[in-house]
């Protein structure tokens, strides 16, 4: 699950750049999504470990970042679309594009890790 958890850092890492260079550099929240990337790619060099304990603490405490990651960018998506058409105005596609992208990608994130998680259940690991 490390591995995966640092491909899912660089793609995080690469959507907020891009939000942020592709908006104009304007708007510092665009990269959020690089925080998180930052975030997972830490835990997961960390979960690359002979200890097994410590391998199981970094990969919960990923799974949780990107359950986090998930619903905050999830929430923020369907606010700022429900703000905007509220008010009349155009909502901004870039924004929640990116949004929406990092919760889909969290989410595939989240469900591989329990998936991994009920493999190493069912093959007796845990």
């Amino acid at each position: 699950m490390a591995r995966v958890t640092l491909l899912f850092a660089v793609l995080l890492i690469a959507l907020g750049l891009l939000g942020f260079l592709g908006t104009g550099s304007v708007h510092p929240t665009a990269l959020i999504p690089t925080w998180f990337g930052l975030a997972l790619g830490i835990g997961g060099l960390l979960a690359i470990s002979p200890s097994e304990s410590r391998r199981k603490l970094f990969v919960h405490v990923n799974v949780t970042i990107g359950l986090l990651g998930f619903l905050g960018s999830g929430i923020k998506a369907l606010i700022g679309y429900r703000h905007a058409t509220a008010a009349s105005l155009q909502p901004d596609w870039v924004a929640i594009g990116a949004q929406l992208t990092m919760s889909g990608l969290m989410l595939i994130y989240v469900l591989l890790c329990v998936r991994s998680f009920i493999n190493a259940r069912l093959s007796g690991k845990v």
